[in-house]
C-alpha cells in the first residue's frame, strides 16, 4: 500500500494537543477505498435520516486529507450518507493525516464497534486490518520467522474483539468465497463453519457447489462440507459428486416434520399465538388418533 502521507512517527510528533473540528462541504468528503462495511438505505437509515433532519450530526466524522482534494472518510460513512438524504451541505470533521495503514486500522476498528455487522463485512474487515498491521511491522519483524509474525498480526487483530486470532482466520477465510456463496453466509442461508470449509475449493468447484445446492434445496451441514472440501484436496470434486453428498437426507431431517409458518397462518386467525396454533394442532390430532383407534375396534 502506497503510503502519501506523513509516517506515524512524524505524525505523531507533529499532532496537535486538541483536535479542531472543521464544517467541511459535504460534496468535500470522499469514501474510504474499498471501504468493506455496507451502507444500506433501510429501516436503520431512515431512522438516523430522521434525527440527523432533526439535531444535526452531533459526532463528527474523522477525515484525512486526500492528494488528489478534498478528504478521504475514515469513520462516519452511515452518517455522511444520512446526512446527504436530510439535505446537510457541510458536515463536523476532525481532520488528521494518517498513513494508509492507520487509516485502515482506524475504519475498521470504529467500524467493529456497530452492532449488526454481516459475515462477508467482518471477513474483509479483518483482511484489511491484518494487511495493515503487517506492514506497520515489517521494518521490526525483517528478521522474524514469517509464519510467528503471521500469528502476532492475526493475534493483534483480534485483540479487543473478545474472539482469538484463529477466529481471525476463519473470518478471512471466506473472503475467498465467491459472491454468490458469500451472499448466502450474510443472508444466514450457509452457516459460518461450513462456509469456511467451502472456502478452499476453487472458483469452479465452488460454483459447481452452489449448483448442487440450489438443485437439492439443501443447505450443507459441516460434516457435508468437510467431505465436499477432501473431494477437492483429491481432485475428485466434481457436480455428480457433490449432488450426491448435498442430496443424503440429514438424520435431523429425518427425525423432524417442519410446517412453514405461512402455511399454518392459512388456518388459524391472525390473533393466534404460536403456542394457540401448537395446542390446536395437538387437539385435533389426538381427536383424529382416537377416530382411527374407534375405526380399527369396528
Amino acid at each position: 500500500m502506497i503510503d502519501y502521507f506523513r509516517t506515524k512517527n512524524d505524525a505523531t510528533s507533529q499532532k496537535p494537543q486538541t483536535e479542531q473540528i472543521q464544517q467541511i462541504p459535504i460534496t468535500d468528503l470522499h469514501p474510504f477505498k474499498n471501504h468493506p462495511f455496507k451502507v444500506l438505505d433501510d429501516e436503520a437509515m431512515q431512522r438516523t435520516v430522521e434525527s440527523v433532519a432533526q439535531f444535526g450530526v452531533l459526532a463528527p466524522l474523522i477525515a484525512r486529507p486526500r492528494p488528489e482534494g478534498g478528504y478521504e472518510i475514515i469513520s462516519g460513512h452511515r452518517r455522511q450518507h444520512a446526512a446527504e438524504l436530510a439535505g446537510l451541505k457541510t458536515l463536523p470533521v476532525i481532520v488528521r493525516n494518517m498513513s494508509d495503514d492507520e487509516a485502515v486500522i482506524h475504519m475498521v476498528d470504529s467500524n467493529l464497534q456497530r452492532e449488526h455487522i454481516l459475515p462477508s463485512e467482518r471477513a474483509f474487515a479483518y483482511k484489511m486490518k491484518l494487511e495493515a498491521i503487517k506492514n506497520q511491522g515489517a521494518r521490526s519483524d525483517l528478521t522474524s520467522p514469517q509464519v510467528a509474525a503471521k500469528f502476532r498480526s492475526d493475534d493483534e487483530v483480534a485483540k479487543g474483539q473478545g474472539i482469538s486470532g484463529d477466529t481471525v482466520r476463519r473470518y478471512i477465510r471466506l473472503t475467498n468465497l465467491i459472491p454468490e456463496l458469500l451472499d448466502l453466509v450474510d443472508q444466514k442461508k450457509i452457516s459460518f463453519n461450513p462456509a469456511v470449509e467451502l472456502s478452499y475449493l476453487t472458483a469452479a468447484e465452488q460454483r459447481d457447489f452452489l449448483e448442487a445446492m440450489q438443485d437439492t434445496q439443501n443447505a450443507p451441514s459441516l460434516s457435508q462440507a468437510q467431505r465436499i472440501k477432501k473431494l477437492s484436496q483429491e481432485g475428485k470434486c466434481t457436480y455428480d459428486a457433490i449432488f450426491d453428498i448435498m442430496g443424503e437426507e440429514k438424520k435431523a431431517e429425518m427425525d423432524r416434520v417442519t410446517i412453514k409458518n405461512d402455511v399454518l397462518r392459512k388456518y388459524f386467525p391472525k390473533s393466534y399465538t404460536p403456542k394457540q396454533m401448537q395446542d390446536t394442532i395437538i387437539k385435533l390430532l389426538e381427536q383424529w388418533q382416537k377416530k382411527r383407534q374407534r375405526s380399527q375396534e369396528r
